[in-house]
């Protein structure tokens, strides 16, 4: 099996993290938080011969889901988010978008729960519920590659903020302890914001869980 290799760009006003997933060698890839300018998300990827399958959020604030309904019109591929994000995908002021003068919604095309997976562009993904950035944040798990995409739930020495609409940092705690140190300590991590990090590094050194 060709191996899966991680691609991102940084995008937008407050530096979102971006992904992009694809087996070495194959057009097909999928994709994580397209944070704004969804249009030249698309070309970007195109122009490196790539074909979007899937686009996975992480959660629904503004700086993630920016350019979610560009790419998604360019692409076609489904949307894939948390059942437990509903409230903010539908709240222009929960998910900061109105606030920040550009009021977005999203509508997804499937509702994930806690633990499922989902295969597209040839890459099995499982979405591990981890509420407390927002109630509906999630991270998904790429076991054969040992690579999770955190959002804003875990960053490199740090967690993401509570103090938006549904945030917990009681929950974010607990979520960063059962659901994400609990992994293979040698998972890379790929946050939403700042550099790539692992979970042996963060469970030596975080000073939040």
């Amino acid at each position: 099996m060709e191996q899966i290799i991680v691609g991102s760009y940084v995008i937008g006003t407050i530096g979102t993290n971006f992904y992009y997933l694809h087996r070495e060698g194959r057009s097909e890839c999928i994709v994580f938080d397209p944070a704004d300018y969804g249009d030249k998300i698309y070309e970007a990827l195109t122009d490196q011969g790539l074909a979007v399958k899937a686009i996975f959020l992480t959660h629904a604030h503004f700086d993630h889901i920016w350019g979610c309904e560009a790419l998604k019109e360019r692409c076609g591929a489904p949307v894939y988010i948390s059942e437990e994000e509903k409230t903010l995908c539908e709240d222009t002021y929960k998910n900061c978008s109105a606030i920040y003068g550009r009021a977005c919604k999203v509508k997804p095309d499937f509702w994930l729960r806690d633990g499922e997976t989902v295969t597209a562009a040839g890459i099995t993904l499982k979405m591990l519920s981890t509420p407390g950035h927002t109630e509906g944040s999630c991270c998904y798990y790429v076991e054969e590659a040992g690579v999770l995409i955190c959002g804003d739930t875990l960053f490199e020495g740090s967690v993401g903020r509570t103090d938006l609409p549904t945030g917990s940092m009681s929950d974010l705690v607990r979520s960063v302890r059962n659901k994400l140190f609990v992994l293979p300590e040698e998972t890379v991590c790929y946050p939403g914001h700042g550099g790539v990090t692992s979970i042996r590094y963060e469970k030596q050194y975080n000073p939040f869980v």
